[in-house]
Order: C-alpha cells, then sequence, then structure tokens
C-alpha cells in the first residue's frame, strides 16, 4: 500500500473490459476484515457493551469498542466540518445504524457473524425523526450537550418582501416535501487502513481525498504529513463519498491492533451511512397581472440527521440558490437544518439545489396557469439575464437562460414522437429550469512533470468517478503543452504526492482543477522556453509555440526533449493553481456578497404518459441543457446531460427512504426502488450552449445541470396532460391516483 502512486494514460480500455482499478478488489498481506456492530435503536443510552461471546469465536482477532479506541481516555470524534460524530458510540447512540463496536476478523463472513454475538444493553431514550417537530420547544434533544436540536439558520434579505408581497395583485403560497433519499453507489463504501511506523496509509473509495486527510488527522491527534489517502477510480458516488465516513474508525482499528484493517459496508450498510437531505419549503410568491414576478419569501426546514456531516454549509448553500433563476427583485429566505434521529444527511447529487427547484420551477406553472400564460411565456417574463442583480447582491455575468429555454423547448419539439396514445392514457408536455452555486470558496492544485523521454505526468487530486474528469484533464494538459493526449499519464490521488484539491464534487473538476492545469502547463512551456533561449541564444520572447517543443525566428525547432537533454535536467515540473474567493463566510447577516464563482445553469423538457386507472407516470420524451462554456468533450457534455436526466428519474418517480418508529423500512433494493432500463425515457436529447465571456469561453462544469428540474419538469407535465399538481416526492403511482381521486371529487 505504501508503493510509488499509480499513473495511467486514456482507461477507455481498463474501462470496458472491466479492468479499472477499484478500492473494493484491493488486498494487502495480514489484512484483517472488519464489520460494524449498529444500534437497533433510534436514540439510547449505552448501558454495557458484551463482547465476550464474538470475541471468544475463533478466527475474530479483536472486538473494539469506543473505550479501546479512545487517546488519553476520550473518546474518539470526527465530522469535516464540526467534531460531533463519535468514531464509535460511547454513551449513547442517535439513530438506528450508529455505529457501537467494530470486529476484526480472519473473513468477512466471520467478522459479519460475530457481530450478531455482541450484546448492547440500551436504555431507551426519546426520538424526533421530524426536522418540524425536532425544532419545537418540547422535542427530545438529539444531542444532549446543545441547547436545541437547530444546527445552523441562514437568512437572506433582498428589497422588502413583506411590503412587495403586501402590494402584488396575486398571492401564491405552496409547501413542497421532498424527502430523504439514498445514493446507492454501485460501489459501497470502502476502506483498507495500513499503519507504517508513526504513519497511516490509507486507500480508500472518496470524492475528497485531502478532505479524508484533514478529518483522519484531526480524529486521530497526528499531524497531517503522517496520514496518506490514496483512492482509485471510484464505482459510483453522487455525493455520498463527499464527506469523511469510515475512515476515521478503520485507521484507529488498524492502529489498535497493529494489523491492516479492511471494511466493506454492505448494501444495507449504505442505508444508514449517509442520505439526502429531506426537505420542506414553503414558497409564497407575489406576482403581477402581467405575471412578474415582484417579491418571493421561501422558508426551508432541512432534516441534518443525527450528526452534522456538511449540513450546516448545506444550508447556507439552499438559501443561496432558494430564490430560483429568475430576476426577483425582492426576496426573503429563511433556511435552517435540524439534528433529527435518523440517518447522517450528506451532499446528494445536485445537492439542496434539487429539493428547492421541485418547489419554484412547481410552482411557476400554477401562477402561469392562475393568470392564463403559457408556462414557457412567463418564464421568460422573468428569467434572469446578464447585468441581473441576483438577491445575493451579485451582478450576474454569463447567463443564457433565453437560450436554454429555447433549446430544451425546440429540441423536445423535434425529437421523434412518442407512439400514439393508448386508451385511458393521457399525455403532457412540462419544463422547468435551474440555477445552482458551486463550492465556494475552493481551491484546486496540480503539479504537471515533463521527463526526458518528453512523456507528461499529471499528478492531481481530483478523483475519477465515471464522469471521465481525468480524460479531461489529460486533453487540458495535452492542449496547452502542445503535445500528443496519449503522451499525458494521471496518477491516481495520492495526498503524499497530489497537491490540494477541495472535492470532487459541486461540478467543480473541469472549471477549478482544469484552470490549475491550464496554469500549470503555462508555467511548464515558460520554464522550457527560457531554457530553449538559453540553449538557443535567442530572446524567450521571439520562440515561438510548437508542437512539443519552440521554433526561432529561422525556422529552426527545437523539442522539449532537447531542451532537458542540453540543459542537463532529467524533468522539469510546475505547480499550477487555481483559487476562488467568497462563498458563504463572506456573505452579511442578510446573504449579502459574492456567493458563488460560477452559476450552473440548465434545463428540461419532457413528455409524460399518465395511465389514469393505475396512476403510473412514463416519461416518453425528454430534452435537457446546459451552459457549458468551452467545451472540452461535447460527447462527455451530452453523457453528463443525459445521465442528469436518467438519475433524476429516480427521485422525481421512485426513490425515498421511509421510517417507522424511527426505523428505516426499505434498507434495499426490494424495497428501494431506483430507475432501471425499462423506465429509461426511449427518446433523450440533449444540448450544450457555448456562450462567449469577454470575448473568450471559459471552462464550465456540467455534472448537475439536468439533475434538479426533472422532477417539477415531470411534475409540471402530469399537471399539463391531467390537471392535478403532486407537492411531495416521489411522483409514485399511489400519489398520482390519490390526486386524481380528489380531482374527480371522489
Amino acid at each position: 500500500m505504501n508503493q510509488p502512486p499509480d499513473t495511467q494514460a486514456s482507461d477507455a480500455r481498463a474501462r470496458v473490459t472491466g479492468r479499472l482499478p477499484f478500492v473494493l478488489n484491493e488486498r494487502v498481506p495480514g489484512m484483517l476484515h472488519a464489520a460494524l456492530v449498529r444500534s437497533s435503536v433510534p436514540h439510547a443510552e449505552i448501558r454495557a457493551v458484551d463482547t465476550g461471546a464474538a470475541a471468544a469465536l475463533p478466527g475474530v482477532v479483536a472486538v473494539l469498542t469506543a473505550e479501546d479506541l479512545a487517546v488519553n481516555g476520550d473518546p474518539l470524534m470526527f465530522g469535516d466540518a464540526r467534531q460531533d460524530q463519535p468514531v464509535l458510540a460511547h454513551d449513547r447512540v442517535r439513530y438506528v445504524g450508529d455505529p457501537v463496536a467494530i470486529v476484526l476478523a480472519e473473513t468477512r463472513r466471520l467478522a459479519i457473524e460475530a457481530c450478531s454475538l455482541v450484546d448492547v444493553d440500551y436504555v431507551d431514550l426519546p426520538h424526533v425523526v421530524d426536522p418540524r417537530e425536532a425544532t419545537s420547544d418540547a422535542a427530545s434533544l438529539v444531542h444532549e450537550a446543545q441547547a436545541g436540536n437547530v444546527l445552523a439558520t441562514w437568512t437572506l434579505r433582498h428589497g422588502d418582501a413583506d411590503a412587495a408581497m403586501a402590494g402584488a395583485d396575486r398571492h401564491y403560497d405552496d409547501t413542497y416535501l421532498s424527502p430523504p433519499a439514498s445514493h446507492v453507489p454501485m460501489e459501497p463504501h470502502v476502506a483498507l487502513a495500513q499503519w507504517t511506523g508513526d504513519g497511516v496509509v490509507i486507500l480508500t473509495s472518496t470524492q475528497a481525498p485531502h478532505v479524508v486527510k484533514e478529518t483522519v488527522a484531526r480524529t486521530l491527534r497526528l499531524p497531517e504529513e503522517q496520514v496518506r489517502v490514496r483512492c482509485r477510480d471510484v464505482g459510483g458516488a453522487y455525493g455520498a463519498k463527499v464527506v469523511t465516513t469510515i475512515e476515521p474508525v478503520v485507521a484507529a482499528a488498524a492502529r489498535a491492533v497493529g494489523r491492516p484493517v479492511r471494511l466493506e459496508l454492505s448494501r444495507s450498510e449504505e442505508f444508514h451511512t449517509v442520505c439526502k437531505h429531506a426537505a420542506r419549503i414553503r414558497i409564497r410568491t407575489g406576482v403581477r397581472d402581467d405575471g412578474r414576478i415582484v417579491a418571493r419569501i421561501v422558508d426551508v426546514l432541512w432534516n441534518a440527521g443525527a450528526y452534522a456531516t456538511n449540513s450546516a454549509d448545506a444550508a447556507g448553500y439552499g438559501m443561496v440558490r432558494a430564490p430560483g433563476p429568475y430576476h426577483v427583485p425582492n426576496v426573503s429566505v429563511t433556511s435552517t437544518t435540524a439534528y433529527t434521529n435518523t440517518v447522517p444527511s450528506g451532499p446528494f447529487r445536485g445537492a439542496m439545489t434539487s429539493q428547492l427547484c421541485w418547489a419554484y420551477e412547481s410552482q411557476i406553472d400554477d401562477i402561469a396557469a392562475d393568470l392564463g400564460i403559457d408556462p414557457v411565456e412567463i418564464r421568460r417574463i422573468n428569467l434572469l439575464r446578464e447585468g441581473d442583480r441576483y438577491p445575493t447582491g451579485e451582478i450576474m455575468e454569463d447567463l443564457h437562460y433565453d437560450e436554454i429555454l429555447d433549446a430544451v423547448t425546440s429540441g423536445l419539439a423535434a425529437l421523434p414522437p412518442a407512439p400514439p396514445v393508448r386508451s385511458g392514457h393521457v399525455r403532457g408536455t412540462g419544463v422547468a429550469l435551474v440555477i445552482k452555486s458551486t463550492q465556494t470558496p475552493s481551491r484546486s492544485e496540480c503539479l504537471i512533470r515533463l521527463d526526458a523521454a518528453g512523456g507528461v505526468e499529471l499528478l492531481i487530486a481530483s478523483v475519477e468517478i465515471g464522469q471521465g474528469a481525468h480524460e479531461t484533464l489529460r486533453t487540458l494538459a495535452a492542449e496547452a503543452l502542445g503535445v500528443p493526449q496519449s503522451g499525458v499519464r494521471v496518477h491516481l490521488p495520492d495526498t503524499a504526492v497530489a497537491p490540494y484539491d477541495s472535492l470532487t464534487a459541486s461540478s467543480r473538476t473541469t472549471f477549478a482543477m482544469g484552470s490549475a492545469v491550464q496554469d500549470a502547463a503555462a508555467q511548464l512551456r515558460e520554464k522550457l522556453r527560457g531554457l530553449a533561449a538559453a540553449m538557443s541564444g535567442t530572446d524567450p520572447s521571439r520562440l515561438r509555440n510548437a508542437p512539443g517543443g519552440f521554433t526561432d525566428p529561422g525556422g529552426s525547432r527545437c523539442t522539449y526533449e532537447e531542451i532537458l537533454r542540453h540543459s542537463g535536467l532529467d524533468s522539469c515540473e510546475a505547480h499550477g493553481r487555481w483559487v476562488s474567493t467568497g462563498g458563504l463566510g463572506s456573505l452579511d447577516s442578510n446573504g449579502q456578497g459574492s456567493a458563488s464563482t460560477h452559476w450552473h445553469q440548465g434545463g428540461v423538457a419532457v413528455e409524460v404518459d399518465v395511465e389514469l386507472e393505475t396512476g403510473k407516470v412514463r416519461v416518453l420524451r425528454a430534452h435537457g441543457a446546459c451552459f457549458s462554456g468551452r467545451t472540452v468533450s461535447p460527447i462527455r457534455v451530452r453523457q453528463q446531460t443525459d445521465g442528469g436526466m436518467i438519475f433524476g428519474l429516480g427521485p422525481a418517480l421512485f426513490e425515498e427512504l421511509l421510517y417507522e418508529d424511527g426505523q428505516i423500512t426499505n434498507p434495499n433494493l426490494s424495497d428501494y426502488m431506483i430507475p432501471s432500463m425499462l423506465d429509461m425515457p426511449p427518446i433523450l436529447g440533449g444540448s450544450a450552449i457555448e456562450g462567449p465571456r469577454g470575448g473568450r469561453r471559459e471552462l464550465h462544469g456540467v455534472g448537475e445541470s439536468t439533475v434538479p428540474p426533472m422532477a417539477p419538469a415531470i411534475g409540471n407535465a402530469i399537471r399539463a396532460a391531467c390537471g392535478i399538481r403532486i407537492r411531495e416526492l416521489p411522483m409514485t403511482p399511489e400519489r398520482v391516483l390519490r390526486a386524481l381521486y380528489e380531482e374527480a371529487g371522489a
């Protein structure tokens, strides 16, 4: 595990032949397998943990509790933003699934078997699963040391929303619900830790290797240089692997027994580790009779679950995104997140955006219907445009909503027609748009190294999750250096050699790490230009870039290899950096300031079929569009556009974690439904808008731009088809049928 970092050229062949490297497939000599003993109750004091029977099982090496992992008698606590989560529960458990002990055995099967022999004596405490109940004065406390269950509240105030609402011609007041959901990555959470001397090497499936490094070091009270985090390709994440989860307990257990430890979560455990933030959104909108929105008041309550993970800041991002992609002069947003005795919540593809888009894009169609205005036209009346002031006070630039709206509506119309409508079925079309900020502030750094043979190494901590990030970054490096793409090799993330990167999420990698790669390549080329000038006796400014080298005024060419050889160097390297400033921490108490480096823009139009007898909804055709800026790979942008719409089908129509008595009742893929190939729209289309900015096109992320608008577009199409409005996700046949009965007065 402590060998030099792995590199790979194009992963295309490995991808299609099933040879990609995944942590799931890693093994090391002497390794122990781990399994977690988890709480069976939602909230309780731990009176005692009896590990005797499990420890006596042949092949079990150790059964460890919080006391065994403690440092100087203090239980280990972790959390990327707030250290409120015990590595192993030590005094009480706070949700069903909270880890209480870890079993280490010679085989995984044996470790899992031994977990059933650990006896935990609980004293039940009152529990709360609904954040509305959690925020009441009478609610039981999830964290007894905290005054109340509110984790964070963010407020945005722009103009005078109350006065503008009072003066509006029409008022609309609706509440929308978005439930918890599971990410269901194909590769589960898996980590392998091995200590060498005073340091630990952790091989893990994560989207944020440097964040894991920082969190593990803080948790285990180690200098950061004593923690090394390595990654392989990640087999799916969708936000589930942004926050640190199992790495601290694996590293602590390996330290306790002096052997490498591997932990792989089961599918059921995935459901009990991290989930999407459930949200209750009340949205009040004041509108003139001509369709112009004059005021918007949004109150959002998020379910953080039992521990903070990223929920405090996540509520802030929700606050920023709540107004929607419209020019609203008077806005008030209050965004609150609260602890409950449920699975901890974390980022979910389109995080803190899909929930809000569901509300504002559903309501605007209802407003259009009430005013007798076409749904597309009312959007066009209110769209944010270049130079408009967003409710955070920022002057918006590089906005392309008119083009996106045109692209999705005309794109849907241009798709091949769906089969003829059958008896007992109705059809409708719907559209939705979205605005999403990106993680701000953030930082991306990289190292580019050129060797004497002309090969290029790219050292980055950006993670390949199947989105094509490494291929995109290879392309940018090759273009900037003027070398063949086949000559660029990308290191798999390794914090020992790869400079800092905040995370691979928030649709930021192409822009943030891509900008760092371009910076490093430009620096490297200038270093080489200086060496070439010294070699030829030519002024550096007179050397022109050429493929793999430079040409002088006389037309003579020198290659990078010749430059290094003449200079007596084995290699030459440069460190690139991109940093964004602003973000939540820079906003004032009214939410005013620079909230985001980039604003991601997207839209979707769909045609649905509703079976009136059963309530079953089928998406027949869909067309998505996003603003991509400078498109590095049109194929990958189209794949992200299509993939986002397909992913969005799940939360729209199927996915919901169900609780009864504080326990998830559907933690498996038999009862928790995700889209299958049979649910995919038979006809898909996609568009990318490449708009200039200041005479040039910037890189721009596209990874989530068609996920959030999918649910409201489907909801709007259902309304157009049969006149019902559903305000609670997912739009299951039962909910559709109930709404049809209510509409008919049954």
